[in-house]
């Protein structure tokens, strides 16, 4: 199948190049997710094992979240870029 759509690809005259930026910019959002929903979960586990020490689990989920979204935006900037310069 995957060898399919990269033939129909090139026949188009598309290039691997857009279908890399694109299935880049993909793969950088559902790493995004998972990364963000394992800080999550992790914390929430955390804070039902220590809930004297909520506070400071979710003030570090939420820098680490940040991060993970910030690295997963530029990714995706990065792969439009390529896919439309």
């Amino acid at each position: 199948m995957l060898l399919s759509v990269l033939l129909q690809a090139t026949v188009a005259g598309i290039g691997l190049t857009k279908l890399g930026a694109a299935l880049g910019a993909g793969l950088a959002v559902i790493g995004a997710g998972l990364g963000i929903g394992k800080i999550g979960g992790s914390a929430m586990e955390a804070m039902a094992r220590q809930p004297e020490e909520s506070g400071n689990i979710r003030t570090n989920m939420i820098i680490a979240a940040a991060l993970v979204e910030g690295v997963a935006l530029l990714a995706v900037v990065v792969c439009l870029l390529v896919l439309f310069l």
